[in-house]
């Protein structure tokens, strides 16, 4: 897990990408790299989460897990655990 922290905090840094469940409220972002493995990947994948989608954060919930995302116009609560390997590119 640590390893995956470095990585997310080396790309913010060089590329500008962020871990999804970064993204603040309000604001819009393209999928760029999905970094889970097996079910987990596949759900996001079916969600609408693929490279080069677009998604918003809509809300938090009070505790801040779940966050609600727009994705393809449908809005979904996915928690941070499944999102931080999601890597997206801040549009606005």
């Amino acid at each position: 897990m640590e390893f995956v922290n470095e990585l997310t905090t080396y790309k913010e840094k060089k590329y500008g990408l962020i871990s999804l469940h970064k993204l603040p409220v309000g604001k819009t972002a393209r999928v760029k790299n999905l970094t889970n493995k097996g079910l987990s990947r596949r759900r996001l994948l079916d969600l609408g989460l693929i490279p080069d989608s677009i998604v918003k954060t809509e809300r938090l919930s009070p505790s801040g897990n779940p966050i609600a995302y727009n994705i393809k116009g449908s809005v979904m609560a996915l928690r941070k655990e499944e999102t931080k390997y999601v890597t997206v590119e801040i549009l606005d």
